[in-house]
Formats: C-alpha cells, sequence, structure tokens
C-alpha cells in the first residue's frame, strides 16, 4: 500500500515537473556567412536546459515557423542567424508569436539578420553596420545590479568581435557599452551599447546581446553565465 502511495504520489509530482519545464528553441539558419561557432553555441545551451530544467529543441530551417505551435516555446532564440532567412508568412508566424506574449533573445549575428524587415530591426534594438578585426576591448558595466551582468567585472575585458550598429532604438535598457577608446574600428561614437533588453508590446521580452563570434566564448565563464542568465531573464515574468 505504501509502495503504490509512493509510486503515485512520485508520478504526480514528475508530472508537474515536465509540464512546468520551459521548451526553447535555438534557430541558427544562415543565408551567407556561418558563424563557426554555432555549435559550440548550441551545445552550450543544450548544457544550460539540462543544468535550468528547460526543453531544448534546435533548427535551422525555418520552415519550423509554420510547421510548428509557437505558442508551446517559452523562448526563441537567434543564435548567430544571418541574412534574409525568414519567408513573408514565417515573418507573420513568428510575429504572431511575439504579439502573444512570446520572447525572443539575440545572439551576436541576430542583428545581422533580416535587414529589409523593420518589424524585426524594432524587436532586435539595432542592425549590424560593420565590425573592425577581432581584438580585445573594455565593456562598461551599465546595470551592475541585473541579473545577467552582476558577476562581471567593471570594466570587463574580453576578445571578440565588435560589432558596431544602425538604426539603434530608443528606449533600450542598456546592460553593457563598449568603450571605443580601448580598441581600434568602433563608429558609434561614446555611446556603443552591445548588450540590452526591451518589455516587447505583447508582454514578453527581446533580450541581445553582441558577444558571442568566437568559439572560445562558449567555453568562456563569465560569457556562459552572462548567456544563461539572459536566457533565465527572457522567459521571467
Amino acid at each position: 500500500m505504501h509502495k503504490f502511495l509512493f509510486a503515485f504520489v512520485f508520478s504526480i509530482l514528475l508530472s508537474l515537473e515536465m509540464a512546468a519545464q520551459r521548451s526553447v528553441l535555438i534557430f541558427h539558419e544562415t543565408e551567407d556567412y556561418r558563424h563557426a561557432s554555432i555549435e559550440n553555441g548550441i551545445q552550450a545551451i543544450q548544457q544550460m536546459g539540462d543544468e535550468n530544467n528547460f526543453k531544448t529543441l534546435v533548427s535551422q530551417d525555418s520552415n519550423f515557423f509554420i510547421e510548428n505551435d509557437l505558442s508551446s516555446l517559452d523562448l526563441i532564440i537567434f543564435l548567430n542567424t544571418e541574412g534574409d532567412i525568414l519567408d513573408m508568412e514565417e515573418q507573420m508566424a513568428f510575429q504572431n508569436y511575439m504579439d502573444n506574449g512570446g520572447n525572443f533573445f539575440g545572439i551576436h549575428a541576430a542583428a545581422d539578420t533580416e535587414h529589409d524587415w523593420s518589424w524585426y530591426g524594432d524587436l532586435v534594438g539595432a542592425y549590424f553596420n560593420g565590425h573592425p578585426e577581432i581584438q580585445e576591448a573594455e565593456l562598461n558595466i551599465k546595470m551592475p545590479q541585473h541579473m545577467t551582468v552582476e558577476h562581471l567585472p567593471e570594466p570587463w575585458k574580453r576578445v571578440d568581435e565588435w560589432y558596431n550598429y544602425k538604426e539603434i532604438s530608443r528606449g533600450l535598457n542598456i546592460f553593457m557599452t563598449l568603450d571605443e577608446s580601448t580598441y581600434e574600428g568602433g563608429e558609434n561614437g561614446d555611446f556603443h551599447p552591445i548588450a540590452w533588453f526591451q518589455n516587447y508590446r505583447g508582454g514578453g521580452k527581446s533580450v541581445y546581446t553582441g558577444l558571442g563570434h568566437t568559439s572560445e566564448s562558449y567555453s568562456e565563464p563569465n560569457f556562459l553565465k552572462h548567456l544563461s542568465r539572459c536566457i533565465e531573464f527572457a522567459m521571467m515574468d
């Protein structure tokens, strides 16, 4: 009797845990240039899912957006996507997902995606506008109490490919900026955002980090913690 009761309770708890498990899409389609670090990024995020109780789905096929129920997803990650990758029907499905409370997290080249779709540019917060060679730079932490960056040193020195941006949206909540005096090739001047978030009108969040070009990034503890916490933050109510 006790064994039956224990098994019954365990089954109920397991069912509740499975029902509560969040679901995250790692989308990584590219049109022309493809980052060598994408596979490293997928593996890193999958490990985060194992450690933080979220299920990961992985796709590099934009048909996913019309062949699946996006409402079941707690977050869609654009991992180093690049180019014009969504057709009009897929765009409509993604926008509908966001309009109904969905969440978005763009990593690095997500800002070099869908340049001709103004809605997407507004969602990300800025478009890519070139970059200098990979080099070390200093990042300034603008929201030091925020969970996505509170673990980072001030300033944070690291090596990556540093994007310049055009059409930076107003009203972004800036996590970090780049100090252009610490590297060569910056074109945004004294105010060079590199990671931020905004609350989307549908009720969800849009989070973006410009970090994550290099394969080495995805084994770097500070960056991985930043990435993991951006994912967690994006899914918070």
